[in-house]
């Protein structure tokens, strides 16, 4: 008697737990395709009891779409042995195998949102991350990546995007948070950039800047990627307003990233909207740092040779120390001394001048014999014809040089 009343209570029991499911559960757990289980939980996942009822509902998505691409691989894993043993390959559905596998890290995704909320007691007990985080994160991810860079070289850029935003931003679920990122590492910030590139390209600003600072976090794409970043924060200015909101952004970056590309943007962006004292200061303030910082000499003389030559030449000599293979800058340092000759009333300390400036465009008719990084020819000549005079041989050849 006992028994047969502890067999009522276990089927009672059973009977309780089978009465959780709604129909629409029910309906959405016996379909037998993908597509027909996601047309249904489209149309019903308002009618699902529970969050555990979701969570059952999207885990059933993944189930069918992981039996689609598992099918696949499974053709493929054959072929690889039929290559070796000389049989013939069987045909294997490329484009169902990624969308089954961009369909399953999708509901995956999404079921976890579900599965990690509290139950009916309140408590938080997920039925599927584990399984799904094993069976998601490598192999499906994986074939978007492939699919990724299959779908660029035939030009599909929407597919290209879409499969590799989706590796991307997949990556930071939180069902993926214990999941081992070596294999990914040597190509995850790689791909990072070529979606934040796509992104950008479909004027998505948003997702672009998104996809850059992922990529960022990768040594190797940091630098190419902050210059990414800043273009596409640029993009489009055309009010004043525009450039005043795109220079508070670049204030705000170069506070976190104290790299000479920012600093050089946010000091061309300051000129240009007249705010000469606050460029120069970004300037100063990056030689107190570094008094051997070659971009921010090189900005500095530039932006002073016609109001300040004196100056503007100590900063170009000091750049051309540092890096003396540049002829633009040998050019600009001797431009420089040529101007503060001009202003010179002194004849000694005059010709004194010019022939220290003919010394640097010398330097960059060396570097840049045809002209192709800097046209040294006019300044040069004119500095020859100041220090040697009019009919010197050397100003004759100077003259010649610079046609």
């Amino acid at each position: 008697m006992k028994k047969l009343m502890m067999m009522a209570v276990m089927f009672v029991a059973s009977a309780t737990a089978f009465a959780g499911d709604s129909d629409a559960l029910k309906a959405i757990l016996k379909a037998k395709t993908y597509a027909e289980a996601e047309t249904l939980l489209k149309s019903s996942l308002d009618q699902l009891a529970s969050a555990q009822e979701k969570a059952k509902a999207y885990n059933k998505l993944v189930d069918l779409a992981m039996d689609e691409f598992n099918a696949q691989s499974a053709i493929v894993t054959e072929n690889q042995v039929n290559k070796q043993m000389g049989k013939e390959e069987k045909p294997v559905d490329q484009k169902a195998m990624t969308e089954a596998a961009y369909n399953a890290v999708c509901a995956g995704i999404e079921c976890d949102k579900y599965d990690q909320q509290p139950n009916e007691k309140g408590k938080v007990k997920p039925a599927f991350a584990d399984k799904n985080a094993q069976r998601l994160f490598s192999a499906p991810r994986f074939q978007l990546v492939n699919a990724g860079q299959e779908a660029a070289q035939n030009r599909d850029n929407a597919s290209a995007r879409k499969y590799w935003e989706m590796f991307v931003l997949s990556d930071a679920a939180p069902i993926f948070a214990a999941s081992d990122r070596t294999q990914q590492k040597e190509f995850f910030g790689q791909v990072a950039r070529f979606a934040a590139v796509y992104a950008y390209q479909d004027k998505d600003m948003e997702k672009a800047l998104q996809l850059a600072d992922i990529a960022m976090k990768d040594p190797q794409e940091y630098e190419g990627c902050l210059n990414l970043k800043l273009e596409i924060l640029g993009d489009g200015l055309k009010t004043k307003d525009d450039s005043l909101s795109y220079c508070n952004k670049l204030k705000e970056i170069y506070a976190e990233h104290k790299t000479d590309g920012v600093m050089e943007k946010l000091y061309n962006t300051l000129l240009g909207i007249g705010e000469k004292d606050a460029a120069y200061k970004v300037l100063n303030d990056a030689l107190a740092e570094n008094p051997n910082n070659f971009v921010a000499l090189a900005d500095m003389g530039l932006g002073l040779i016609n109001e300040k030559p004196a100056e503007a030449a100590n900063y170009l000599k000091k750049a051309c120390e540092l890096k003396n293979d540049n002829a633009a800058l040998q050019t600009y340092a001797g431009t420089a001394i040529s101007v503060q000759a001009q202003n010179t009333e002194d004849p000694t300390a005059k010709k004194a001048l010019y022939q220290e400036a003919i010394k640097y465009f010398d330097k960059a008719k060396e570097l840049d014999p045809d002209r192709l990084q800097s046209n040294w020819g006019y300044n040069r000549y004119n500095a020859y014809y100041n220090f040697y005079g009019e009919d010197a041989p050397e100003t004759k050849q100077a003259e010649a040089d610079s046609k």
